[in-house]
This record gives structure tokens, C-alpha cells and sequence, in this order.
């Protein structure tokens, strides 16, 4: 070989193969999902009966850390059923807000055009890490089983006593929640406080030793996942989408059965059908969990 050849050989530059992009969707979807049933869904729904005489209307209370979009899944919900955009629930549209916007305990009932359908959405402060912030563990603990009145305002310092005078010591069949739903925001799962988390696991214990069920609603999927940003339905093959599911899963200490996850209305000026069906799916499991609760107290 001559000097010049070794000399070009000893320049001769190497560029290193660039590593593919990783997949970012499964082969196959890791929940089976009918998008298409979002007619059937809602008129089961509209013909839904309290399975007891005592209980007109099931009540579900929502709780969540504040931000995650309480007050936007009641009004997404809301506007499945009016076919509209609607916002009964105000919702605090600051950015950044690191304070709960819902003060007072307060019941929604879900209408599908003048019909009153016959389940109640109780909405009520955002849960915070911090000891003294948001609402506490007990006023929440104490609203599921119906000691607390709707308009009762929470004190971050203190919870509710028995002389409040939105305290309930004797509270019916039909003032008590038979759903806990947990709405949790997918983009923030990972950076969730272990405080917060402490504050969600007193509840669970609370409630799940009278046989409470609980079901987590995993909000702004399309903010966590970009794939999922462009298009709704990539939600039940995003890679990305699971892995938040299974990191709420073993957070919050719930199977996957019981995670729904959903995007609520925030932007949208018209209903969209994909959106709609994610919530009547999520919406049809709680009402189903709470009926059932109502089945066993009667049977016990």
C-alpha cells in the first residue's frame, strides 16, 4: 500500500450508526376498546335505575390533587349527555394554580337534555401534599359516608366535628357516596408527592374496610403522550399511556381494571365522539361499582 492510500485510510472518519427511534406504539392494544359503542353506553346509562327503593340517585364523590381536573371530568360528563359544551363545575383556568378552586362540598346532578339522570357528582377540594393544604383526609373520609352536608366549606386547618353545622351524625342510605372516584393527571403521575400518595392511602383504608369502591379516572392523556395528542384512539396502543397506567396502578395501590384513562373537555368548543365514549366507558364501570355497593349493603 502506498503512503498516500495509508494516509487517506488513517483520515477515513467514521460515523457511528444512528439508533432508531423507538416505537412508540404497541403491536397490539394492551386494552380491548369498541369505539363505536358510545350510543349503546349512553343509553344504558340514561336508563339507569337505582337498584334500591331507598336510593334515588347514586352519589359518587370525586376527589383528586388539585389541577389533576376534577371539576372538568363532572362537566365533561356533563356535556356527553347534553351533546354540548358546558360548564356547571367551575373550573379554574389560571395556569399554574397551586390552590383548590372548588371550596365547598357541592352534589351535581347530570342531566341528558331536561331528563335528570340519577346519579350525583359530589365535587370537592383538591387534595394537596402538605399537611395543612387542601382538603383533609377525614372531611373527605367523612363526606363518602354522608356526614357531610353539600354547601360545608373545607378548612384547610381542621376537619369537619360533629358540631359543625354541616355535620350529618345520622346520615341515611341515600346521603352516602357508594363510588370514590380518584382523578389523577397522567402527564404528573410520576412527579406525584409520596405525601400525597400517604394522604390517598389513609382514604382508601378508610373507605375500602365498609367495602367502598374506588376507581381511578387518569386524566390529559393527550398532555402525557403526543401520539396520543394527535390522535384519541392510539390511547389503548400508546407505550407511553401504559406505562402511566401501571405506574398509577402501583401508586395508588388499584388493579388496572379500575383505571380509566379518559381526556376531559378543556379546549373543545363542540362534543367529539372519541372523547365522549372514553367517558361514558369510565362513567358506566363507576356507576356499575356503586350500584353493586348498594346491592351488598341491602344484602347484608
Amino acid at each position: 500500500m502506498g503512503s498516500s492510500e495509508s494516509k487517506s485510510a488513517q483520515h477515513e472518519v467514521h460515523h457511528p450508526t444512528p439508533t432508531p427511534t423507538p416505537n412508540p406504539e404497541l403491536d397490539r392494544p394492551w386494552r380491548e376498546f369498541d369505539w363505536g359503542q358510545k350510543e349503546a353506553l349512553k343509553e344504558k346509562l340514561e336508563n339507569f335505575s337505582s337498584s334500591s327503593p331507598d336510593v334515588k340517585d347514586i352519589k359518587i364523590l370525586v376527589a383528586g390533587q388539585v389541577g389533576a381536573g376534577k371539576s372538568s371530568f363532572i362537566n365533561s360528563v356533563n356535556n356527553v349527555f347534553q351533546g354540548r359544551i358546558t360548564s356547571r363545575a367551575l373550573v379554574d383556568t389560571a395556569a399554574g394554580g397551586s390552590h383548590s378552586f372548588t371550596q365547598n362540598l357541592k352534589g351535581y346532578v347530570i342531566r341528558s337534555g331536561n331528563k335528570s339522570l340519577p346519579f350525583v357528582f359530589k365535587d370537592i377540594m383538591g387534595l394537596e401534599a402538605q399537611v395543612m393544604a387542601g382538603s383533609q383526609t377525614d372531611d373527605i373520609i367523612n363526606a363518602v359516608f354522608g356526614h357531610v352536608k353539600d354547601g360545608y366549606k373545607f378548612n384547610e386547618e381542621k376537619a369537619i366535628t360533629h358540631k359543625d353545622q354541616h355535620y350529618t351524625s345520622d346520615p341515611k342510605l341515600s346521603d352516602q357516596s357508594f363510588c370514590l372516584v380518584y382523578v389523577i393527571a397522567a402527564d404528573l403521575i410520576q412527579y406525584t408527592d409520596d405525601k400525597l400518595i400517604d394522604k390517598l392511602k389513609i382514604i382508601r383504608r378508610a373507605i375500602s374496610d365498609e367495602g367502598i369502591p374506588q376507581v381511578v379516572v387518569m386524566t390529559k392523556v393527550d398532555e402525557a403522550c403526543p401520539l396520543v395528542n394527535k390522535d384519541l384512539r392510539k390511547i389503548y396502543t400508546s407505550k407511553k399511556i401504559k406505562e402511566k397506567m401501571d405506574l398509577c396502578s402501583a401508586k395508588i395501590g388499584l388493579p388496572l381494571s379500575n383505571i380509566f384513562p379518559v381526556k376531559n373537555y378543556n379546549k373543545e368548543t363542540d362534543t367529539q365522539g372519541d372523547i365522549d365514549v372514553l367517558i361514558l366507558k369510565a362513567l358506566e364501570q363507576i356507576v356499575q361499582n356503586a350500584d353493586d355497593r348498594l346491592v351488598d349493603i341491602q344484602s347484608s
